[in-house]
């Protein structure tokens, strides 16, 4: 089941019926674009078509494509300037890096160190191995309340393991506080980049999703941002002062100290951390950090990373239950879910390095074009290609997921911006590599394609004769000097991209022109025609012979 603030409907429904009460367009769910809204799935790590597919109908939407571009480059200019203020910056990332390489080191220790001490703060430690008994431990807490409503800090894991439509379905509704998740929500959509999930809406949209699906939503609004704001925040004050009961994801875990911290620059995070009597926090076991001192490095990171600010606006600590202050019961699980299977991959575990910043999304030309959706997963762009396939392992050949380390141009841009320095580059390549491992000797187009080119390659003689027919490509691509439409099978690659002719000239062709050119030179006759020099023209031979002479 899908969830509308948290309550039971039909999973993929995408439209409202047209009764006359909303104020969108007729006919349609809210106005345009709407028509593209992806339903919450059964799978939150694997649903939907493959990448290729996803993207190719992602490239058509047009306003998609706009709302992209102007959201990513902005956050990037924005990140950029913050960044260049901070002489030690590198130093910063070099100190983020081995903090997390230390933990995933020692995390079973750093785990049992954090569990006793939340616990002798008063809280109480749940361990989850999965999904299903993640969302088990937080129904029931939520039911031992007598609750049937929650607020909610915005939490990736959260969504990771469909922890809202899980509520909903024993009754209980979750309401989503982070203005974005909130939009998200009203649209009945899934989150479309990991900091800014509803990145993919512009203002005239989200005005739409408010009249349509809030229900006190001022009649006249328009979509300046301040008004869109202002009716959010009317919307969710009611809830903030009503809930008795809270979930968060946290941001960082302190081992040393058991003190969990969520940063973010709403507002609305603070309000659910300290309101309600019962908080509870599902938090993936990577999250750790060994002390309180480390703290001070992903302060710096995160902020400058994610927003391109040089500080959140909130951020919350706590640690435990205090008497009198906050909520007086605490309880934290700690979500495996496929980690464990990442940890023991001794190069993928470098994915488990990542904050959640959002900053190879912003950067990256792909998820720049298609959007989070196409990624068939909560977690999208690079960062998503590699941990999502980690969490989730392959099912085999037909799983979507297998398709999403080559959601790339391994332009190494998400490397460079990345505040914990992990290698997404080699991390993709090394996927790519265990998914054509585990094709090996099936039969596959791929294969027979490379069995081809293999066998063409063997023979100097074949190689000459396929340079010859690829001639023919000049005339395909005429003036342009590219062929952009192929008849199957080589409508695959000119579905996705053009493919240049090739020259009129090849390498084996000038080399022997070259060659000939040199034997021909009077002066060659210094040298053996057979002397290994490299082909190199009579003039720079000549120059050569010519500056060693006057040298000596």
């Amino acid at each position: 089941m899908s969830t509308f603030l948290g309550f039971p409907t039909r999973r993929g429904a995408k439209t409202l019926p047209d009764d006359g009460t909303h104020h969108g367009t007729p006919g349609t769910s809210a106005g345009p674009g709407w028509a593209d809204d992806v339903p919450h799935p059964d799978a939150p790590l694997r649903w939907g078509a493959t990448f290729p597919e996803a993207a190719k109908q992602a490239l058509g939407n047009t306003q998609l494509r706009r709302n992209l571009a102007h959201a990513t480059s902005t956050i990037r200019a924005k990140r950029a300037a913050v960044v260049g203020e901070v002489p030690d910056w590198e130093e910063l990332r070099d100190a983020g890096s081995t903090i997390k390489a230390h933990v995933m080191s020692d995390l079973p220790h750093l785990l049992e160190e954090l569990e006793r001490n939340v616990t002798a703060r008063g809280g109480v430690v749940h361990w989850a191995r999965d999904a299903a008994e993640a969302n088990r431990i937080v129904t029931d807490l939520v039911k031992a309340t007598g609750e049937t409503e929650v607020v909610k800090v915005k939490s990736m894991v959260t969504q990771e393991i469909g922890l809202n439509e899980a509520l909903a379905e024993e009754g209980i509704a979750a309401f989503e506080t982070d203005l974005a998740e909130l939009i998200v929500q009203l649209a009945d959509d899934m989150p479309s980049h990991i900091l800014v999930p509803a990145i993919h809406r512009n203002r005239s949209e989200i005005r739409e999703i408010f009249l349509e699906r809030m229900g006190d939503a001022p009649p006249d609004l328009t979509d300046a941002p301040r008004e869109l704001a202002m009716a959010a925040r009317a919307h969710l004050r009611r809830k903030f002062l009503s809930a008795k009961v809270a979930i968060s994801g946290a941001n960082f875990a302190v081992a040393d100290t058991g003190t969990l911290a969520v940063v973010e620059s709403e507002g609305n995070g603070r309000m659910c951390l300290t309101l309600p009597e019962t908080l509870i926090t599902v938090m993936g076991i990577e999250k750790l950090i060994p002390t309180y001192q480390d703290l001070e490095v992903f302060m710096a990171l995160l902020p400058r990373s994610s927003t391109g600010e040089r500080m959140n606006p909130y951020t919350s600590l706590w640690t435990g239950v205090t008497p009198g202050d906050g909520p007086q019961e605490f309880h934290l699980v700690l979500l495996d879910n496929g980690r464990s299977k990442a940890l023991a991959d001794d190069v993928g575990r470098a994915a488990l390095h990542c904050i959640r910043c959002s900053a190879c999304l912003n950067v990256c030309p792909v998820y720049e074009r298609v959007g989070g959706h196409a990624y068939g997963s909560v977690y999208p762009g690079p960062i998503g290609a590699v941990l999502t396939p980690q969490l989730t392992g392959s099912t085999g050949r037909s799983d979507p997921n297998n398709s999403l380390p080559y959601a790339s141009t391994l332009c190494g841009a998400c490397y460079d911006v990345c505040p914990v320095k992990i290698d997404i580059p080699s991390l993709l390549v090394h996927l790519r590599a265990r998914e054509v491992d585990q094709d090996r000797g099936r039969p596959t187009a791929w294969g027979a394609a490379m069995k081809a080119a293999s066998f063409v390659m063997a023979r100097p003689g074949r190689f000459e004769l396929a340079e010859k027919a690829g001639g023919v490509t000049r005339v395909l691509g005429g003036s342009k000097g590219r062929i952009t439409s192929l008849p199957f099978p080589g409508s695959k690659w000119t579905d996705a991209r053009d493919l240049p002719v090739l020259p009129k000239q090849s390498f084996r062709e000038w080399w022997a022109d070259e060659h000939a050119a040199t034997e021909a030179d009077p002066r060659g006759e210094r040298r053996s025609s057979e002397e290994p020099d490299g082909g190199g023209s009579p003039s720079t031979d000549r120059s050569d012979t010519e500056t060693t002479g006057d040298a000596r």
